[in-house]
């Protein structure tokens, strides 16, 4: 399944969940759809460009999503209560590491759940992030139609790594 109808599907059901309809499926089938009422979402809001971590070693995470995932530099920014590093990968996402100035300590919270990268080999790319410094919650394995880890990065943020067939 191509990665854009992957991503239309995860669209379409968080759309119909929001809307109060129900998605109906199994793990050995796509997910089915059930809308409540009709949703015409705005293309324009269903391009995911960013994502932002509030961090407490703003250069050590910086490397970390380098070294782990290519990623490259984009932009710093600078201002009086925060700095906020924009890194970008290949195909246009961007991750806003933030470090607040005035002490704040960061905790992970228990709503937050995992971003993900979809891969080709998730092997290699869970063994280079355990290079870079991530913590395995689940080593790759095996699912129906694909293949899956679970780390974490040097601050606690959890990475979902995914291939699927």
């Amino acid at each position: 399944m191509k990665r854009s109808v992957r991503f239309g599907l995860v669209v379409a059901a968080s759309l119909a969940f929001a809307s109060g309809a129900s998605v109906q499926g199994s793990k050995a089938q796509s997910a089915k759809v059930v809308a409540a009422k009709p949703v015409k979402p705005d293309p324009a809001t269903l391009n995911l460009s960013f994502v932002k971590f509030n961090v407490s070693d703003q250069p050590a995470m910086q490397a970390f999503y380098m070294k782990a995932f290519g990623m490259t530099l984009q932009k710093k920014i600078d201002n009086p209560q925060l700095t906020e590093i924009i890194l970008t990968d290949p195909k246009g996402l961007d991750l806003a590491l933030v470090h607040y100035k005035d002490g704040r300590k960061i905790a992970i919270g228990s709503a937050e759940g995992p971003i993900g990268f979809y891969l080709n080999d998730v092997d290699t790319t869970y063994k280079r992030a355990m290079a870079a410094g991530a913590k395995s919650k689940v080593a790759p394995r095996g699912l129906p139609g694909g293949r899956v880890a679970t780390i974490a990065d040097p601050e606690g943020h959890e990475i979902e790594l995914l291939h699927l067939d």
